[in-house]
């Protein structure tokens, strides 16, 4: 059974810094708590509509992941504890200042796609962007599965977004 999931967050940033930001897997692990000791294994880049392949990650620029891209990262399963998982997810859609999406192809759940959405808003006067993370997925495994993704998986998703909207807000309103 898929649980769908949704977290949003405004940030007195313009779009087309919030959308670069993003769009580049190396701040993947400066989003994510510290505790889950995400890791970038391997990044296999296609350049983003526009960008030559040469461009996107040769240059004084920060690479950018397009459709096709994938990205293997590296986390710990239990906060603390040296057992690691491998997750490999790959660029599936990609439209300029408006969202991206990836796909789980290797990874912990059964079924994982990861919907980031930009929109530009204006906040008490201010311009900036609201950020919207859209996740469908399915942990597997029957009954225990749907009781995991009630009782756990919607908690733990909760504390990395917590997280991941306090880590935004510094890095980009620096």
């Amino acid at each position: 059974m898929s649980q769908r999931l949704q977290f949003e967050q405004w940030v007195p940033v313009a779009i087309e810094e919030v959308f670069l930001f993003f769009a580049n897997p190396a701040n993947l692990p400066r989003i994510m708590p510290p505790s889950s000791g995400t890791e970038l294994l391997e990044v296999k880049l296609v350049p983003p509509p526009g960008v030559e392949s040469v461009a996107s990650t040769i240059t004084d620029r920060a690479p950018l992941a397009g459709v096709g891209s994938e990205i293997v990262t590296s986390f710990r399963l239990v906060p603390f504890l040296p057992l690691r998982r491998t997750w490999i997810a790959r660029i599936t859609e990609f439209k300029w200042n408006h969202h991206f999406a990836d796909e789980q192809t290797k990874g912990p759940f059964k079924a994982f796609h990861h919907r980031h959405e930009f929109e530009p808003r204006e906040c008490r006067g201010m311009a900036g962007t609201v950020l919207r993370d859209v996740i469908d997925c399915e942990v597997g495994f029957g009954y225990l599965g749907v009781i995991a993704q009630k009782l756990v998986v919607k908690q733990i998703f909760r504390r990395i977004f917590e997280f991941r909207h306090r880590a935004v807000t510094r890095l980009l309103s620096s």
